[in-house]
């Protein structure tokens, strides 16, 4: 039986950034690539009436605490040791999730997707500043001027809300989502999970 996961993905998540440090190791073990998704994040959150976990936990005591804990420890069990936190948080990805819209329709998806996380969780960007972006990507061997000019392109726009009422509607409600067949999972700590429900569908 063949297996298929997904990945949807907004570059504004440090979660879905160290989830994508992780995929490839997963993709290797299990022999199944993911499918990149991108959907804007903001986007989710009107349709589903979510928050940020920056807004959820606002004046919760430990709780942020607590997740900053969880985060060393996941960068410490996957030897990720070039994660910063980006300064401009948050940043708003209208431009950069256009633009890996873009990327997928011109081919050119994967590097963008590793740039572009590169740049904001890295690098720390101001990834929201066409100009910024601009330059960002053509240092990283695009043409950054007309890839940006193509996320204003009424088709790019289009896919952009399509991917993104589609994730919904399968149950998305934030970033990183994962799907594995029609089953969703949530979160960076539940890869261990999706990785075992690949193995389960390879038979």
């Amino acid at each position: 039986m063949a297996a298929t996961a997904e990945f949807h993905f907004d570059f504004g998540s440090p979660n879905a950034y160290l989830s994508h440090r992780v995929i490839p190791a997963i993709e290797a073990r299990t022999g199944v690539q993911f499918q990149y998704v991108p959907v804007l994040l903001g986007g989710v959150f009107k349709a589903t009436g979510n928050k940020s976990p920056m807004e959820m936990f606002d004046g919760i005591k430990n709780k942020p605490e607590f997740h900053r804990l969880e985060t060393q420890r996941f960068l410490k069990r996957h030897a990720i040791t070039n994660y910063v936190r980006n300064p401009h948080f948050p940043v708003n990805t209208l431009l950069i999730m256009r633009g890996a819209c873009v990327a997928a329709d011109e081919g050119k998806l994967a590097d963008y997707v590793d740039a572009v996380y590169k740049c904001m969780w890295e690098q720390g960007l101001k990834m929201d500043d066409p100009a910024v972006a601009s330059k960002a990507l053509t240092d990283a061997g695009f043409d950054g001027p007309a890839l940006l000019a193509r996320t204003q392109e009424p088709a790019i726009k289009a896919a952009l809300v399509a991917n993104t009422e589609a994730s919904v509607a399968r149950g998305c409600f934030g970033s990183p989502t994962f799907f594995v067949g029609d089953d969703i999972y949530f979160g960076k700590d539940q890869l261990r999970d999706v990785e075992e429900a690949i193995m389960a569908a390879k038979g």
